[in-house]
Parts: structure tokens; sequence; C-alpha cells
């Protein structure tokens, strides 16, 4: 037999070009796969796509430089997040005919986010990809296997809209008369007025007009010197909004007649402490009424003996059709719908377990502690549905039930079962974004004054004032479904696999 040939790969390769465009990926955000779910061990889309078509070419002596062009050529994001190019159907010719007219078959074992299984896709390879992770699994056919059956116009018989639908369709050129797109974009829309009826009487907007984005909490502990007994709000700093031409704090005030801490939000000049100074730091907890401290070994044991607490701080508004945000101490209306979802759980709760056969609330028991960066167990959370308070649950099971109800509308109107299937993929999708938000892990971000989401780090660390963000207030961390659309609208700009020119 003769030897097999070399492959391009073996002999040389635009090294640096593909790597600064892969560093630069990182910051691509509209229409890249990364915003689609949280992968941490996801490969650039650039390196990918060129160290396939490297291997997937011969090296030809003749043609090396033209090769090594082509492939500098389609590292760039631009050059493929639009569409299909002349470059990238020269490219997937070229491979064709190099694998005797036919598409090659690439299996990728360990696919993982799915970057390596993508770029061979694009590049018009039969793609099969396998992974372990239940996780990736759904990754995968949410960005290879959904995207090639649906996404095309004409690749479903029937597109069952809401009822009454007045969404405005999509463009009607080639790319985004996607049966799939126009159905998550359609359904989506129809998953929020479903949710927002049931909830939004828990995020009461204020006389004024003003919305709450979200709300800031502290988790409370009594403090243990006997001559005070007072309740210690734990935060880890003050600041509500740390800009160079705005700075707001929260002022922990010592009532000692009252043995309690009284707030005050304070602007400017009229900051007279120093906001980076909170009342806890890596467990170590200082009363601002007495000043005693309870050390780190104590405060462990007072969360999971249930002694801890929480208490509302701050509550961040916007005006709709204006710029910034405002910052309000909580009043009794804040409380008061806090309590009234909290009743609403129970019922709620209820129902969909009696409809589902299992509690809507994630009761499974979290990992070891410090497992993979998993730091909270030793502060008493140790099921899944600890890492929430009664009004993020309320709000993540009613758009769960939303989503599943999509499933049903669909398919009573007729829909493929499997088109249905990916429909609800996308949305599910969506809770999930939601739910990095609409956790007690949330923190509340004053240099870029907004919530910043569960995994900003690969670890669940304890945080001590969480952010609880309004999932129907159209800020960061509410229910959207933009990034996923962007996507979606990417990849149906894939041809399949049999489409040349």
């Amino acid at each position: 037999m003769n030897p097999p040939k070399k492959r391009l790969i073996e002999v040389d390769f635009p090294l640096r070009k593909v790597s600064e465009e892969s560093v630069r990926e990182k910051n691509i955000r509209h229409g890249h796969i990364s915003t689609l779910h949280i992968w941490w061990a996801r490969r650039p889309l650039a390196a990918s796509r060129a160290t396939a078509l490297a291997s997937l070419l011969p090296d030809d002596s003749g043609n090396r430089k033209d090769f090594l062009r082509l492939i500098q050529e389609l590292s760039p994001w631009e050059a493929v997040s639009s569409g299909p190019s002349k470059a990238l159907f020269q490219a997937r010719k070229l491979i064709r005919q190099n694998f005797g007219g036919k598409a090659p078959r690439v299996l990728d074992p360990f696919a993982g986010g799915g970057a390596i299984p993508l770029e061979a896709l694009r590049l018009g390879c039969d793609v099969h990809a396998l992974d372990y992770n239940p996780v990736a699994v759904l990754l995968n056919k949410a960005v290879l296997e959904f995207p090639q059956k649906f996404a095309h116009p004409g690749s479903v018989k029937t597109l069952p809209l809401p009822p009454k639908d007045t969404s405005p369709l999509l463009s009607s050129s080639s790319t985004t008369r996607s049966p799939l797109l126009q159905a998550v974009k359609a359904w989506g829309e129809w998953v929020l007025e479903e949710a927002k009826r049931e909830l939004e009487v828990f995020y009461p907007k204020d006389p004024d007009g003003a919305i709450p984005v979200g709300y800031i909490w502290a988790r409370t502990l009594p403090c243990q010197n006997p001559s005070c007994g007072g309740e210690i709000p734990l935060m880890r700093q003050t600041w509500l909004a740390k800009k160079d031409k705005r700075k707001i704090a929260l002022k922990l005030i010592p009532n000692h007649k009252e043995k309690r801490v009284d707030t005050e939000i304070v602007e400017g000049s009229s900051i007279d402490f120093d906001p980076k100074e909170g009342t806890v730091a890596r467990a170590d907890v200082r009363c601002p009424l007495c000043g005693g401290t309870i050390d780190d070994k104590t405060t462990r044991r007072l969360f999971r003996e249930g002694k801890s607490g929480q208490r509302l701080m701050a509550v961040v508004l916007h005006y709709p059709g204006k710029t910034g945000k405002i910052y309000r101490l909580p009043q009794d209306s804040d409380l008061k719908a806090y309590e009234e979802a909290t009743r609403a759980l129970e019922g709620k709760r209820q129902e969909l377990f009696a409809e589902w056969g299992m509690d809507p609330v994630p009761d499974e028991p979290m990992p070891p502690i410090e497992t993979l960066g998993f730091r909270v167990q030793r502060y008493g959370l140790t099921r899944w549905g600890d890492l929430f308070n009664s009004r993020q649950k309320l709000a993540l099971i009613t758009f769960a039930e939303k989503v599943r109800k999509v499933y049903t509308q669909m398919t009573k109107q007729g829909a493929d079962p499997e088109f249905a299937k990916a429909v609800v993929t996308y949305l599910g999708l969506g809770v999930n974004k939601v739910a990095t938000y609409l956790c007690t892990l949330t923190r509340w971000r004053a240099d870029v004054i907004s919530f910043e989401r569960v995994f900003d780090r690969q670890a669940l660390p304890m945080v001590w004032d969480y952010g609880e963000v309004n999932p129907l207030s159209e800020a960061r961390g509410s229910w959207d479904l933009k990034s996923i659309l962007d996507v979606l609208a990417h990849l149906t700009r894939i041809p399949p696999v049999e489409e040349e020119t």
C-alpha cells in the first residue's frame, strides 16, 4: 500500500495569525456559540476551523502558499459570521476534491462545547459528535443537529405559532425565513407574557413608574455577644455605585437603643466612611453595634444550625425611557411582595408536583464540599434548591412550566414532535440563562452598575450580600432570548452538507 499523503498541518501552519484571531475571539459575543451556554473548556472557533482545514487539506508544495493564505483568510470571525463566503465555498470544494468528491466523515468523540464539530460542519464535512457529559450532548444538539434539521426554509411541514400571535415575523431573507428561528422567537415571547401574568405582582413598580431592576439582600447572623443580641447584616462592602462621576453607598448606622442596624443611602461628598469595609471578610464577622466578632468556624456553624436569616437592604430601579439606575431603601410594599411570593410558591409547588410527579424545586443533594469549586455546603446549603430564595424559586418554576407547555401547545397544533423538542430546547437554555442570575449567589457589581451572574468564575463560593434580579425588568439577567436568537441566526447561515456551489 502507498503511504498516506501528508496533510498540510504536518508541514506548515499560519500559527501567529490563527493565534491572534483565537485570542481576539474571546471578546466577540454577537452570534458566537459561547453565548448559548457556559462551557469552561470551550475551544476557540478560529483555531478549530483552521486546524480542521489544515488537517483535511493535503500538503501540496505547488499549492501550499495558496492553502495557507486560505486558512488565514478564514480565521477571523468576520469571515464566517455573516454566512458562507467565497473563501468558505472554496475550502469546502477543495476538501471534497481531496476526498474523492464526497464529504469526509469527521468524528469528535469528546465534542464538549461543540467547537471542533461545528467548524468541521462549516467546512462541509459529514460530522458525528459524541460526549459522555449530558450538558455537552444537549449543546451539540443545539449547535449541530437542530439547526441542520429545522433551521432552513421548508424543513418543516407545519409551523405552529402561539395562539393569537402578533409578533412581527422575521425578515424574509433566505437566512431568517428559518422556521426554527421564527418559532423560538414567537414562543419565547409567549413564555414571557404568560410568566409575566403570574409574576409581575411580586415585582411591583413604584407609584412614579420606576421599575425594580433587582434587590440587594444581606444574609444575617445574630451577634454572639450576650449583651448585644443584635442582628448583623453580612455585607462584604456597601458600594451601590462606584463610577468616576457617580458614587453612592449604603451607610450602616448603629441604633444602640433599638439594638439594630439602620441604613441610609448617601452620595458623593456625604460618604464620610469607607464603603469597602463591610461587616464580613473571609467568614469573619464584625458587629456594627458592639464591635464584637464572630470567627469563621462559628460563622459556618451558625449557618449550619439554621441561625442565619436575610434582610432586604436596597432596591435598584430604573425609569422606562431613561438611562441610569436609582436606589432607595426597602419599603413595606417590597417586603409584602416578597412575603406574597413566598406564600404563592407553596401553592405553585404543590400544583406542579401533582402535574409533573416530582418536586419542581430541585431537591437533589449537592456534590461533596470543594468539588469543582463548590464551597457553599459548609454553610448549610446542601441541596440545589438551597441556592435560591422563595421568589427566585417561584419565578424559575413558573418559567419552566411555561416552557414545558410550549411543547404541548405545538404538538397539539400538529408540529413534528422533534421540531417541538428543538424549540423547547432553546427556550430551556433561556431558563438556564435566567437561573444564572436568579440565584442567591449573584453579586451586585457597583463598578459596572449591574448584577453579575453566578459563574463569573468556575466555582460556587459563598456570597454574603446577594442580588436578586427582576426577571421581567428587561435589564441584564432578565428573560431575554436575543443572544440565543443571534446564535441561531448564525447557525442557519451554515449551508447543509450536500449544498455546494
